[in-house]
């Protein structure tokens, strides 16, 4: 039997590597998600990290996971259940046997499975008869042995060779489904190009990987999924981390501005920092401070002298900078302000993703201090909504709360990088050189924001600070006059609902059951919802990224039908917010809390549940 006869074609995959903190499956994922997008299949990856820095090696509290799904047709999430799982060790094994498909295949480093590595992994003697994994396909490969074998005659020491490992699996994974090694190649190329024997060590462990899986019955047939029909352009791959940058980034070439991101470093925030500390070349001015307040304090010195002022964080981080915030509400000036939720309260799940600060960034500041709200829904969109977030901010002299998630932050899927010049211009109110009187709250008739006077321009000296004031920036204690401006920054956020478009419902305006959603739930409740479809089920789905103001057609969309249900990752935040804005209609939830993504499975089933109600 030739290769050729020994292919099938798939629709789509989803494969997971497992195994140690140190064990390298990160990278073998991305190499692996990499090589798929290039050969032009859609994708969603779900890289699923330890909250520990330092877990005992060989413990289920030290896995490190990646999940990748690759399809012919579009992908929106990165699969409910692995059809491989790549396990390094019985730990791996153990974390992840309840995220494999019936009938699925495990491919396990069987060097790893000594006795005290499965009583660490809390087995007590045998992980397949103890987690019956007889219904799986499980290859055994002496993976460590074979790696030693390949490069015994290369000089390098014990240390260097065993972290070739990841490697060897990769290459098996390669041979399984029809993939070529030239990207990986360029890779290790490009990572080590001052270290020749390295290069060569993967190269070669990698290769010895391919053709030992070439060689096994057991890994046969092999699989073939087919590139997916996707609109020409320019693409690459793009975590959310590094979209909400560059969002930022085009919105500030866009506005005219430098661009200022004073941040504290915190899981899973942090690669924002990062991402932009490293475009000096492009007139970031980046500031790591000591911690959240001077971190988002700096960003708002940055605002007051005229920069695209930026600062993000994640939910124990947004607190901390509340009484910041409500600085910037009352002195009017703009700021993003971006929240990448991780599973809390206080430190919490601080590396596993959640939806529980919406709340928070609605209500959580002392007084009346309404901010505008935004979520992004994919990974890729986080371009689209940060650029967004920074023109609300600072055409309508607002701050502006940007909600992502460590699902979003750490995932990753193909992109079209757009043109710049398809992007919209932004024009900030800013205010030039002058003799006429500045009057520093005069508003603008239809957006109610008021002009940007930044320091040194003649004739334009104002006060700004915490305290209340007159429209012509003095302090005022008047209660009247507290009242009026009170109600004038609510309105000014109420009316950033211009910008909003309608909300449009996945597929029908009206029938049984509208499934509502909201942020990074996107992919898995729309999936759900087409699959439920295609098995003739009357739901529709709504998806919000605008939360704050909410859009004008809402309460419309959602009399078309006879239940609402509202599924998030918390315990019921969007839907206490809905019930406060829409006393008229009654809202059922679908809720989880456990640091993961919903499942498809799991929407589908809670629909069909609330049909037959």
């Amino acid at each position: 039997m030739n290769k050729s006869e020994r292919v099938i074609e798939r629709d789509e995959v989803v494969i997971r590597f497992s195994g140690d903190s140190g064990d390298g499956m990160q990278l073998t994922g991305t190499l692996f998600s990499n090589t798929s997008a290039l050969f032009g299949n859609d994708l969603s990856t779900f890289p699923d990290y330890p909250a520990e820095i330092r877990a005992p090696q060989g413990t289920v509290g030290g896995v490190s996971g990646f999940q990748v799904h690759v399809g012919h047709s579009e992908v929106y999430t990165p699969g409910d259940y692995a059809d491989v799982l790549v396990a390094m060790n019985p730990a791996a094994v153990k974390a992840n046997a309840k995220f494999i498909r019936e009938g699925g295949t495990i491919i396990i480093d069987e060097d790893n499975f000594t006795e005290k590595n499965i009583i660490k992994a809390g087995y007590q003697k045998d992980p397949v008869a103890e987690d019956k994994l007889n219904r799986f396909n499980i290859i055994s490969a002496p993976i460590t042995t074979l790696v030693r074998e390949a490069l015994k005659d290369k000089g390098l020491d014990p240390k260097t060779v065993l972290r070739t490992k990841n490697m060897f699996a990769l290459g098996m994974v390669y041979w399984l489904f029809n993939r070529d090694f030239e990207y990986t190649e360029e890779y290790l190329k490009s990572k080590f190009s001052k270290q020749p024997a390295i290069i060569e060590a993967n190269s070669t462990v990698l290769k010895a990987g391919y053709h030992y899986a070439e060689t096994m019955e057991a890994m046969t047939p092999i699989y073939k999924v087919s590139p997916a029909r996707i609109e020409r352009g320019r693409y690459r791959t793009i975590d959310g981390n590094t979209a909400t940058a560059w969002g930022l980034l085009a919105a500030a070439e866009k506005a005219g501005l430098d661009l200022f991101i004073g941040s504290y470093p915190i899981t899973p925030a942090t690669g924002i920092l990062e991402a932009l500390a490293a475009r000096k070349d492009l007139g970031v001015k980046s500031f790591q401070a000591e911690d959240e307040i001077a971190g988002i304090c700096t960003a708002i010195g940055a605002s007051f002298a005229g920069n695209l002022a930026v600062t993000s964080t994640s939910g124990p981080g947004l607190a901390l900078k509340s009484e910041a915030i409500g600085l910037a509400v009352m002195t009017e000036l703009p700021l993003v302000i971006i929240n990448v939720q991780r599973g809390g309260p206080s430190t919490g799940l601080p590396t596993k993703t959640e939806q529980a600060d919406l709340m928070q960034a609605l209500y959580g500041r002392n007084g009346e201090c309404p901010v505008v709200v935004i979520a992004a829904s994919t990974p890729s969109n986080c371009f689209k909504y940060a650029f967004e977030a920074a023109a609300i901010a600072l055409e309508h002299m607002v701050p502006v709360i940007l909600l992502t998630d460590g699902f979003l932050a750490n995932g990753s899927e193909p992109w079209k990088i757009p043109s710049m010049d398809a992007l919209p211009e932004i024009k900030p109110p800013v205010v030039k050189d002058g003799d006429d009187e500045f009057i520093p709250y005069e508003r603008d008739e239809k957006k109610l924001s008021r002009k940007w006077a930044v320091p040194g321009t003649k004739g334009r000296e104002h006060r700004i600070g915490g305290l209340e004031k007159t429209v012509k920036g003095t302090v005022s204690y008047i209660p009247e006059n507290h009242e009026h401006m009170v109600r004038m920054r609510a309105e000014k956020v109420a009316r950033v609902v211009s910008k909003v478009p309608d909300i449009k419902t996945y597929d029908d305006d009206e029938g049984e059951l509208l499934l509502i959603g909201w942020g990074g739930t996107y992919g898995h409740l729309l999936t759900a919802v087409r699959e439920l479809r295609k098995e003739g089920k009357s739901v529709s789905l709504a998806h919000f990224n605008h939360i704050n103001p909410l859009p004008a057609n809402t309460a419309e969309v959602f009399s078309g039908f006879k239940k609402l249900v509202v599924a998030e990752l918390n315990a019921g935040q969007f839907v206490r917010h809905l019930r406060m804005e829409f006393e008229d209609f009654r809202f059922k939830q679908i809720n989880k809390i456990q640091g993961l993504p919903f499942t498809c499975t799991e929407i589908k089933e809670q629909c069909i549940k609330l049909l037959e109600e």
